[in-house]
Parts: structure tokens; C-alpha cells; sequence
């Protein structure tokens, strides 16, 4: 008798992990159900190389007449990452170029990037020198993300515009960003008292 109620505690133990580990990963779904694109991107770029050495892509130019001049403060709108929307930054570079949103699957393994924001035209040199048109492919040139370069990508969307390296601390805290690679124009607005 006390075998069989051993026995049947054991299975019921196991049985009660398996529905917990299951339960475990339907909460999980469920939760990314709810999940924003603005929010999926942020996940996306978990993996940001936030800060840069500052180098610059060959060919790329400077902006003769950018409309955020080096030294400017800037309000970033947009937030291509946790702590990024609402910071206050600095202009240390402006370029005009073409701005392309891509998604690829990284070279390191996991999960495929999607509408990553933003890789010029300048890194990927083997285009040549006319704007791309979505849908087409890529290698990519650029190592904001870990496993971005090298990688096939293909073209989501293509802005002609002016980017921005900038310099900003996060609103979360944390280390001050230095030579962020790339915002647009269109997502910094200028420092009221500037």
C-alpha cells in the first residue's frame, strides 16, 4: 500500500511540473500577444550596441545644412530602445544619406530581427550608389546589434534624409551613450530652451 501511494505522488508531482511548465509558457505567449510593434522593436534591439566609436561608414558625407547642428540639444521622440523616447541628447554628427529600416536573421543564431531602425546606405557597400527599394537583399556592414554584420537582411522601408550620431544618458539610468548610430531627423525635435 505504501508503494502505490509513493508511486502515486511521484506521478503526481510530475505530472503537476509538466502543467506548470506549460502554463509557464502560455503566459508567456499570451503576454507577447500584447505587445506593441514599438515594443517588439525594443526587444529586438536588446541586443544594441548603444554606444560607438564614432567611426563613420567610407563615402558617407556630412550634412551641409542639417537642421540639428553638431553641439545642438535634441529631445529624442522616438525610442528604438528602453530609455531611449524622452532623453535629452547631443548632436555629435550629422549625414545625409538614405535611412533604411531592415530585417534579418542575426549570424550569431535566434530569433530574426524585424524593422530594425536604422542601417544606411553607406553600410552596404555593395549596392552601389542608387536608393533601395524594399524588399530587396542585402549583406550587411554595420555592428550596432551583435550578429548584424555580415548578415543577409532585407530592406523593410528607405528614407532619404539626414541621420544623427548623437550622445544621451537613458531616462531608466544607467552609462551615458556615446556615438549613437542612427537617428532621423523626424525623431528629435530641438530643447525648448536651445
Amino acid at each position: 500500500m505504501k508503494r502505490k501511494n509513493i508511486m502515486f505522488i511521484a506521478v503526481s508531482l510530475i505530472i503537476a511540473f509538466s502543467l506548470s511548465a506549460c502554463g509557464g509558457n502560455t503566459e508567456k505567449e499570451k503576454a507577447n500577444e500584447g505587445t506593441t510593434s514599438d515594443e517588439s522593436t525594443q526587444m529586438d534591439h536588446a541586443n544594441m550596441d548603444h554606444s560607438s566609436s564614432g567611426e563613420v561608414p567610407n563615402g558617407l558625407k556630412t550634412a551641409e545644412n542639417p537642421t540639428y547642428k553638431i553641439g545642438s540639444k535634441v529631445i529624442i521622440k522616438e525610442g528604438h530602445m528602453e530609455g531611449m523616447k524622452g532623453a535629452e541628447a547631443t548632436v555629435v554628427g550629422a549625414y545625409d544619406t538614405v535611412a533604411y529600416s531592415v530585417s534579418y536573421n542575426p549570424t550569431t543564431g535566434g530569433e530574426r530581427v524585424t524593422n530594425h531602425k536604422w542601417v544606411i546606405h553607406e553600410e552596404t557597400p555593395e549596392t552601389g550608389a542608387k536608393p533601395l527599394q524594399p524588399g530587396t537583399e542585402v549583406t550587411l556592414e554595420a555592428s550596432h546589434m551583435s550578429g548584424m554584420d555580415g548578415a543577409t537582411a532585407e530592406i523593410d522601408s528607405a528614407e532619404k534624409t539626414t541621420v544623427y550620431m548623437i550622445d544621451y544618458t537613458p531616462t531608466t539610468g544607467g552609462e551615458k551613450v556615446t556615438n549613437h548610430k542612427w537617428v532621423t531627423e523626424s525623431e528629435l525635435s530641438p530643447l525648448e530652451n536651445e
